[in-house]
C-alpha cells in the first residue's frame, strides 16, 4: 500500500469529528484493495467510539463482515484487543437481537463468543 494512502487513512483516524468517521467509511472501508479496506476497518476500531464501531460490526461487506477474510479477522482481532470494550459488546447485542440480515447476526455473535473467551 502507498505509504501516503496509509498516512491519509491514520491521519482520518485520529480526528474527532463524525465527518472523518464518514471518509473513513465512504473511501475506505468501500476500496477494492483489501489492504486499503483492513487498515481502515483497524483505525475505525481503534477510535473504540460508536459510530466508528457500528460501521465495522453492523454493516454487510464491512469489518467483520468483509468478504476477505483477512480483513474480517485483523477487524476481530483489533476488537479484541481493545481496552475497554463495553461499546464494541453493546453495539454487538444490538446487532445480534435487531439486524434484519441473519449472516450479519450470526457474525455479531461469533464475535461476541470470542470476546466472552478473552
Amino acid at each position: 500500500m502507498n505509504k501516503k494512502i496509509r498516512r491519509i487513512i491514520e491521519t482520518l483516524g485520529k480526528h474527532e469529528d463524525t465527518e472523518a468517521i464518514s471518509v473513513l467509511e465512504e473511501l475506505g472501508t468501500n476500496s477494492q484493495d483489501d489492504e486499503v479496506r483492513e487498515l481502515t476497518s483497524q483505525v475505525l476500531v481503534r477510535k473504540n467510539i460508536h459510530d466508528a464501531l457500528k460501521v465495522v460490526i453492523i454493516n454487510k461487506g464491512k469489518g467483520i463482515n468483509d468478504m476477505s477474510p483477512v480483513v474480517a479477522m485483523s477487524t476481530i482481532n483489533e476488537i479484541l484487543n481493545l481496552e475497554n470494550k463495553s461499546e464494541a459488546i453493546k453495539i454487538l447485542d444490538d446487532t445480534i437481537n435487531m439486524h434484519s440480515d441473519e449472516e450479519v447476526r450470526e457474525n455479531a455473535r461469533s464475535v461476541k463468543s470470542l470476546l466472552s473467551l478473552s
